[in-house]
């Protein structure tokens, strides 16, 4: 393999441009749960203080074996660490703009959906969904956790209990009768890192 080859793969961390943030509406913060900021932080430092020590020092030893164009250790590391530089700068960039909202923080009008509420709603059908709207980062759609920027929350917010809102999606526009709202703790599993071979 030509050493112009090794190179420009050397380069690629250059080369590579951050991944987009994924949009929030413009002018507004990072709305996320005291869960979600915590899971977030614990990747952040986990990754900062442990996983990329440890893939820095194996590309260290790799770099020592000679030749580096044909050292699968040397160049997966290399790659490895272009993956958790990236993601350790789009965790910082959401930390920075974090806005942490409790969800079990005493409301003036707990019957009305805002950020951290857990809201039952019927559809035209009378079929009952729970949701809880949460931050951009948090959304897990099998426990029922959507994102605050979603058609859906979009729709709820601002709403009460009693209230039918309205929600247009591509395929139509659909009533939705809202029939409980909670504010509840949001779980949100901690961080688990995920152990490379």
């Amino acid at each position: 393999m030509s050493k112009a080859f090794v190179k420009e793969a050397d380069n690629l961390d250059e080369l590579e441009e951050d991944v987009p943030v994924p949009p929030l509406p413009q002018g507004s913060k990072n709305y996320m749960t005291p869960a979600g900021h915590a899971r977030l932080t614990e990747e952040y430092l986990w990754l900062l203080n442990k996983e990329r020590p440890d893939v820095t020092a194996t590309v260290a030893w790799a770099a020592g074996n000679g030749d580096r164009s044909e050292n699968g250790d040397y160049l997966y590391g290399k790659k490895r660490l272009r993956e958790i530089d990236k993601r350790l700068r789009f965790l910082s960039k959401r930390l920075d703009i974090a806005e942490i909202v409790d969800p079990t923080a005493p409301r003036e009008d707990p019957t009305r959906i805002f950020f951290g509420a857990t809201v039952c709603y019927a559809d035209q059908h009378g079929q009952e969904r729970t949701v809880s709207i949460v931050g951009i980062d948090e959304i897990d759609p099998l426990k029922g956790y959507i994102s605050w920027v979603s058609p859906v929350a979009r729709a709820l917010i601002s709403a009460r209990e009693g209230d039918t809102v309205i929600l247009r999606t591509p395929a139509g526009i659909e009533k939705l009768d809202i029939v409980s709202v909670d504010y509840q703790p949001i779980i949100i599993p901690p961080f688990e890192p995920v152990h490379s071979k």
